[in-house]
């Protein structure tokens, strides 16, 4: 049995061209889902209860849309049991659109907005317009306790189902309430410090730096500058003044944190700054509050004067040496190794054009110094502008050299999307590069694994990583990132053939190592044997 709104949404037009744009397959499963979502339990009736905002779409005899906005305290949608929702409608502006479009057609859709946790419900329904005159009682359960203006009318409405929605590009707000109980710890510290200070009468020494990691480069950061809202970036020196290990564009460094539970993790982040820097290297870190907490630590403990003990720079994600021309392809935070590539391409004075994409402008991190130092050479796109103004990949490869090496980072679906293309228009994957955030997802056939110190055999289940068996095996593996980054993980392979999703290990640590990170690398072969 398909979802409720499957049925609705997907007419056969909707189907074709989900056939045209590859997503039916990902579609497919509303179709075969059991749970029709049309009756409301749950998450569903907490949130129609907790919502202060929504919009409502009808639809006019001539066939136009319109779109109402509604608002009110919390709990001005009513739910009046589990096939039914309504409000109250107070005298507006008194031009009746959605009341006159009922009349003809019931049919509404509705999107229901939590911005400060970054949620939205679609709701497809049938309403209906009633009236104290006829039912006084349904109009009573539409009452709202805290506005007690006369209700002119209430909309009561069947849902026939509904669908949470992706949270990408909602934007958090927050009412002043909400904004109060999130910032409420941070005044209660701060009404503790000032209390503390009343009562301090020597001045005590400054504290010290705080250290981080015991890895064998020592870098100290000197400066911390705010890109965009969410974008900083940090600049690492050596706290004697000398020089740093040179690097070429590409190079990434693994960065100790202190997470949320007081361990102390691992995170790579590419070098952005200049390659031919000797006196300090760059990273910029983009603030992600849904992520896996390594970004909130950066972001509140790498300030200036901060110690970080970290692992010498590792490059993956190198540049081609030859005179073939490049093509650089970012995505978001993915423009930190593609600056790099840029800068060092134009000092080389090679052939190489730069694509750069950005949900705005003010978003877009080193934008105003790319555009000055790059000139031609670069163009900027901007999702939130119009549709022209945002990067298609397929132009971008199609008006490629012929012999031109590619060269992408940013979110997954930038660089599937590139490689989609590259195979649409003939290029050899040879010549397409890229670096992901974050390893593709564990997705593969169950394996046989030997750990040959520890004389254990494992199995590992299809959705499972290698490491998190070996774990629940109870052998004591190191790790750290679980993304393929750090290279904490990694292990001597002492047979079988790996499938390498990391993004840690260098070829030559791959091949002549025998090293595989066990967190999100695979076996081609029915098994491996590990040196665990």
């Amino acid at each position: 049995m398909p979802r409720a709104f499957s049925q609705i949404a997907f007419t056969p037009s909707v189907r074709v061209a989900q056939e045209r744009y590859r997503s039916r397959e990902a579609n497919a499963a509303f179709d075969l889902d059991p749970n029709a979502r049309n009756v409301v339990t749950g998450a569903e009736r907490q949130f129609f209860l907790e919502v202060d905002t929504f919009f409502m779409a009808s639809t006019g005899e001539n066939g136009w849309p319109y779109v109402q906005h509604r608002g009110g305290p919390k709990g001005f949608l009513k739910v009046l049991d589990d096939r039914t929702i309504g409000f109250a409608d107070f005298a507006g502006n008194r031009q009746y659109i959605s009341a006159g479009n009922l009349s003809n057609d019931d049919r509404v859709m509705l999107i229901l907005m939590d911005f400060a946790n970054r949620r939205r419900l679609k709701v497809w329904g049938r309403a209906r317009i009633v009236h104290e005159s006829s039912e006084p009682e349904l109009i009573a359960l539409l009452e709202v306790d805290s506005y007690r203006a006369r209700i002119e009318r209430g909309v009561v409405i069947q849902v026939e189902a509904f669908d949470f929605n992706c949270p990408q590009h909602i934007t958090p707000r927050f009412t002043e309430a909400e904004f109060m109980a999130r910032i409420r710890p941070q005044l209660d510290e701060l009404e503790q410090l000032r209390e503390r200070a009343k009562h301090q009468s020597m001045p005590k020494a400054a504290a010290s730096p705080l250290v981080l990691g015991t890895g064998e480069l020592e870098l100290a950061i000197s400066a911390v500058r705010q890109l965009t809202p969410r974008i900083r970036a940090y600049e690492l020196r050596r706290p004697d003044g000398g020089d740093l290990p040179a690097v070429r564009a590409g190079a990434h460094l693994s960065l100790p944190m202190r997470l949320e539970d007081g361990s102390v993790g691992i995170r790579s982040y590419s070098i952005s700054s200049n390659p031919m820097r000797r006196d300090a290297y760059e990273i910029a870190v983009l603030k992600e509050d849904t992520g896996r907490g390594g970004s909130i630590a950066v972001h509140k403990d790498f300030n200036i004067g901060t110690i970080l003990r970290c692992g010498m720079p590792k490059n993956a994600f190198p540049l081609h040496g030859d005179d073939r021309p490049a093509v650089l392809i970012a995505g978001g935070i993915g423009i930190t190794p593609i600056k790099a590539m840029a800068q060092e391409l134009k000092q080389r004075g090679a052939e190489f054009q730069l694509h750069y994409s950005a949900r705005s402008r003010r978003e877009m991190a080193y934008w105003s110094k790319l555009k000055l130092a790059m000139g031609e050479r670069a163009r900027f796109y901007f999702s939130d502008e119009s549709a022209s103004a945002r990067l298609d990949v397929g132009k971008v490869l199609a008006a490629a050299p012929d012999d031109a090496v590619f060269y992408v980072c940013g979110p997954a679906r930038l660089i599937e999307a590139v490689v989609e293309s590259a195979k649409a228009h003939g290029i050899p994957e040879s010549r397409v590069k890229f670096e992901r955030f974050m390893a593709k997802p564990v997705d593969g056939k169950p394996i046989s694994v030997r750990l040959a110190r520890s004389k254990l055999d494992i199995t590992v289940a299809a959705d499972q990583s290698i490491l998190d068996a070996v774990l629940n095996a109870g052998v004591d593996a190191p790790f750290s990132c679980r993304e393929g980054v750090c290279g904490m993980c990694a292990t001597k392979v002492l047979d079988g053939e790996v499938e390498h999703n990391d993004t840690a290990l260098t070829d030559a640590e791959r091949d002549k190592a025998a090293l595989m990170c066990t967190c999100v690398s695979r076996a081609r072969t029915a098994s491996l044997v590990l040196d665990l």
